[in-house]
C-alpha cells in the first residue's frame, strides 16, 4: 500500500530528526519490493514561522495534515517566540491539531533497551506505556483561561465522562493486547480533588467491560515515586492530560532520556507521530541531535498503518525498525552524547540504516 505522510519537520533540532526518518522510510520502502510505498509532503510549521508570518500553522496546510494517513512532527518551539501572555508559539501546532482532530489518545512507550544509560541503579527490564487523555484535562483551558487587571490568573480543569470512557477504553484494550501482565493502572488526586474522584469512578466502571484486564488505582505523588523505585511492576498507566504529561518525562529519564523517548497521538481517524523531546535549539546544527526517539515514532506509525489497514507488511516495517534501534544501541554505535555517547547524527543515521538493511534481509 501507498500512504500519504506529512512531515512537520519545525524548530530546532526538528528538521536533523525528520531528515533521518526520511531516510529510514525510503529503506523502508526499498526493503519492502513494491508492497509498501509512501507519499511524503513536507509542511513548514512551528515556531519559525509563527515568527515570520504570524502563524505557526497555515490553514491549507492544517488540511493537509487533516488528509493525510498519517503525520509526522520533528519539534517545535523557540525561546524567544512566544505570545504577549508568555506562551510559547510553536505549541500552536501541537494543540491544533491534537484538539481539532480530536487526537485524543497519547500513547508513550517508555522502554529501556540493552546498552542505553539509565540513572537508576538497578533497573532490570523497563517496558511500560503511559496513556494519556489528551484534549481534556487542565490544558482545555488552552488558551483562554481568566486574567484579571495583572493580579490574578486562573484555568479550569475539565473532566468528562464521555472523554474518561473513551481513553480508559483506549488503555484497557492496549493492556489486553499487550504480552505480560495485562494490567491497567489509572493516576489521579482522587484523595484531594472531586474530579479526579470522578475520573477514578468512571475508570473503574470501564474496567468491567476488560475482565481479562485488572485495574489498579494510585495517586500521582506516589505513580512519581513508584516509575522510580519499582518501573518494572508497571503494563499500562492512564491519566489525565497533566498528569501524563509529566509522568512520561519521569519515565523517559530511567531509560536514557528524551532521545529514545517517541510517541503518537491518535483519534479515530487520524494519527499524528513525534519525539517526546523538544527542540533543544542550544545544539541544533551541531550535529549532534539523538535521532533515535523520532525513528522509533516512525515505527510507532507503521504499527498503527499496518493495524488500521490491516496490512502486514508496514507491522513488518515497524518491527524492523523496532530492532535496528535495539541493535545499534546495544552496539554502541548509536549512542549520541545525550546518553553517553559520542557518535554525530550522521553517524548514528547509518549505523540505523545499515542495522535496518540486515535486519530486513534476515
Amino acid at each position: 500500500m501507498a500512504y500519504n505522510v506529512v512531515l512537520l519537520p519545525g524548530d530546532g533540532i526538528g528538521p536533523e530528526v525528520v531528515a533521518v526518518a526520511r531516510e529510514v522510510l525510503q529503506h523502508v520502502e526499498h526493503h519492502s519490493a513494491g508492497g509498501l510505498g509512501f507519499q511524503l509532503e513536507t509542511v513548514d510549521a512551528g515556531a519559525g514561522r509563527w515568527r515570520r508570518t504570524g502563524s505557526a500553522l497555515a490553514d491549507p496546510d492544517f488540511e493537509l495534515c487533516r488528509t493525510a494517513d498519517a503525520m509526522l512532527l520533528g519539534s517545535m518551539g523557540l525561546p524567544d517566540a512566544r505570545h504577549p501572555d508568555g506562551r510559547e508559539a510553536g505549541s500552536d501546532v501541537i494543540f491544533r491539531l491534537r484538539f481539532e482532530l480530536d487526537l485524543f489518545a497519547g500513547v508513550r512507550p517508555v522502554k529501556l533497551y540493552p546498552g542505553a544509560p539509565s540513572p537508576l541503579r538497578e533497573p532490570g527490564p523497563i517496558d511500560y506505556v503511559i496513556v494519556r487523555e489528551n484534549t481534556e484535562g487542565l490544558y482545555a483551558a488552552r488558551p483562554g483561561g481568566s486574567r484579571v487587571e495583572g493580579e490574578v490568573a486562573a484555568d479550569t480543569s475539565i473532566i468528562t465522562r464521555s472523554g474518561t470512557e473513551r481513553i480508559a477504553r483506549h488503555a484497557f484494550a492496549l493492556a489486553g493486547n499487550r504480552a505480560g501482565q495485562h494490567r491497567v493502572t489509572s493516576v489521579d488526586k482522587a484523595n484531594v480533588l472531586g474530579s479526579y474522584a470522578f475520573w477514578r469512578s468512571v475508570v473503574e466502571r470501564v474496567s468491567s467491560e476488560f475482565p481479562g484486564v485488572a485495574l489498579e488505582s494510585v495517586y500521582v505523588d506516589a505513580a512519581a515515586l513508584y516509575l522510580v523505585q519499582r518501573p518494572r511492576s508497571f503494563d499500562v498507566l492512564v491519566a489525565e492530560n497533566m498528569f501524563a504529561d509529566i509522568l512520561s518525562d519521569l519515565g523517559a529519564a530511567t531509560i536514557g532520556g528524551l532521545g529514545l523517548s517517541p510517541s503518537a497521538d491518535i483519534g479515530a481517524d487520524q494519527g499524528l507521530f513525534q519525539s517526546a523531546h523538544g527542540s533543544a535549539p542550544d545544539i541544533a546544527g551541531r550535529g549532534i541531535a539523538n535521532p533515535h526517539a523520532t525513528v522509533l515514532s516512525v515505527a510507532m506509525m507503521l504499527g498503527w498503518l499496518g493495524s488500521r489497514n490491516d496490512d502486514p507488511a508496514a507491522t513488518r516495517a515497524a518491527g524492523w525498525i523496532d530492532d535496528a534501534v535495539g541493535m545499534v544501541i546495544a552496539s554502541g554505535d548509536g549512542l549520541t552524547p545525550d546518553i553517553g555517547g559520542s557518535r554525530s547524527t550522521a553517524e548514528t543515521a547509518q549505523a540505523l540504516l545499515l542495522a535496518l538493511d540486515a535486519v530486513a534481509a534476515a
